[in-house]
């Protein structure tokens, strides 16, 4: 839109760098950012819900620890529409979440190792649930002086 203002107004800049034209080209509306949070967050929302089904299942602990694991990292990934990528994971690794981050993406890896290489139902069920106390710490992260 900015772009289309400077060639209507007559002050384009001929000289705009490539990374300026890719920083143009890439960046994404509000609205539109919003609504692909809104879908990436419900898209996890429904996977970790259809994953909990799963459990109850016979034999459904594998699709159980894959869709929940699916569910975090999409509602993980999620924020990533509101404040880009680099940013998210600049927040991400800040020195006072830093542990939380660790201790959930090894929660998350180590759920899927459970399942697929080790063969351990139990291992990988007390994983699932690591992984949700895992992601409300980190999620509390981001509040001042919620995990005080």
């Amino acid at each position: 839109m900015e772009k289309l203002r400077r060639v209507l107004s007559g002050h384009e800049d001929e000289e705009q760098g490539l990374t300026a034209q890719v920083f143009d080209a890439s960046t994404l509306s509000f609205g539109t950012r919003v609504k692909w949070f809104a879908i990436s967050f419900a898209t996890g929302i429904f996977c970790s819900i259809l994953g909990t089904g799963f459990l109850w299942l016979p034999s459904g602990l594998k699709l159980f620890a894959v869709f929940y694991t699916i569910g975090n990292i999409a509602a993980l990934a999620s924020t990533c529409f509101l404040m880009g990528p680099v940013k998210q994971l600049k927040k991400m690794f800040e020195p006072t979440r830093l542990i939380a981050t660790i201790v959930m993406l090894l929660c998350l890896i180590f759920t899927l190792c459970a399942v697929f290489w080790w063969g351990k139902k139990g291992l990988a069920l007390l994983f699932c649930i690591l992984q949700f106390f895992a992601m409300t710490w980190y999620s509390l992260s981001y509040i001042p002086f919620a995990r005080n």
